[in-house]
């Protein structure tokens, strides 16, 4: 007993000491998704500016693969020293908690919110030769054909995964929901035509509606999004259904549960100054994001907010995936 005492001790002392003088070495920036979506450029970004003003790398490590849950159980389990952090995202830290009984990791519990970076809009795309070019044509596509729309997402339960099922609710129409390991993969196969549409964040769209590759039909928050000015809100339909339709999608960065304080407040002030910088917020405002910087504080805070949230609309969905 005196000797698990004694190491517990220890390894808090040695994390305390290791604070003082970090970061010493480089960092690996773990992120749930492939290569291409919001959470994996937002992570390069900050990644980027952060190994500049530290003089040491920071390793983007894109862990995709089971909603979320395979990056996020490293994290859970890597050692809290601020070397390992997380780019934390809606589906994977606030929808898995809704829609899986069991994770091997806790949503709350197994992290340390340092801030939240971005709220991050969602756009529906189309196949550019689909035979809709607004929300009012494509439910009367929908409803011509029962289940036969396609539209890829990142995955079953993924943000957004439930925010077209909410929308399909909402509308009144039922679609058939393809699955993928991120964004950028179903965005590929619906320029192929393999898929009909996705609901991918503005962020990750952006590349593909500004070649004319895939069409935007309608955004999801409540009001505009300035890199698509032109694109129209879905409330904005006036679809009476649709009157109060809503969904953003969000980003963060956490570090285990157990780092140090003075690393969470080291990584949070850096983290704050960089998202201020003219060029970081015009690259992120630019592809579509809002740009926050929170304390710690308010980052726990908004994740259990969203965790609630989302967890009823899972509910109402009848979207269990064990």
């Amino acid at each position: 007993m005196m000797k698990s005492l004694l190491a517990v001790v220890l390894v808090g002392f040695t994390l305390m000491a290791g604070a003082q003088d970090y970061p010493a070495k480089s960092i690996r920036f773990v992120v749930p998704y492939p290569p291409g979506g919001a959470s994996d450029i937002t992570a390069r970004v900050l990644g980027q500016k952060m190994g500049e003003a530290w003089n040491q790398q920071v390793v983007v490590d894109n862990r995709p693969g089971a909603n979320g849950i395979i990056a996020l159980e490293y994290v859970a389990k890597a050692t809290p020293d601020g070397y390992t952090i997380l780019m934390a995202n809606l589906g994977p830290n606030a929808i898995n908690p809704g829609v899986y009984s069991k994770l091997p990791y806790d949503a709350v519990k197994s992290f340390a919110p340092v801030t939240l970076t971005t709220i991050v809009p969602q756009v529906i795309v189309a196949n550019a030769y689909l035979p809709a070019n607004n929300v009012r044509q494509l439910i009367v596509l929908a409803k011509s054909k029962p289940g036969e729309l396609t539209y890829g997402n990142g995955g079953n339960g993924s943000a957004n995964h439930l925010a077209m099922e909410l929308f399909a609710a909402m509308a009144g129409v039922r679609m058939t929901p393809i699955a993928y390991k991120g964004d950028a993969p179903a965005m590929i196969d619906a320029v192929a035509g393999q898929v009909m549409l996705a609901l991918p964040t503005v962020l990750a769209a952006m590349p593909f509606l500004n070649s004319g590759k895939l069409k935007a039909i309608a955004v999801t928050p409540k009001k505009r999004v300035a890199a698509l000015s032109n694109v129209p809100t879905v409330a904005e339909s006036g679809i009476p259904g649709l009157a109060d339709y809503e969904s953003v999608s969000w980003g963060g960065v956490m570090a285990p549960a157990g780092t140090p304080a003075p690393v969470v407040q080291k990584l949070n002030a850096e983290l704050v100054r960089i998202l201020k910088l003219p060029d970081v917020r015009e690259r992120m405002t630019g592809l579509g994001a809002d740009i926050v910087g929170s304390t710690p504080q308010e980052f726990a805070a908004y994740l259990q907010e969203e965790i609630a949230k989302w967890g009823k609309v899972a509910r109402q969905a009848g979207v269990k995936l064990d």
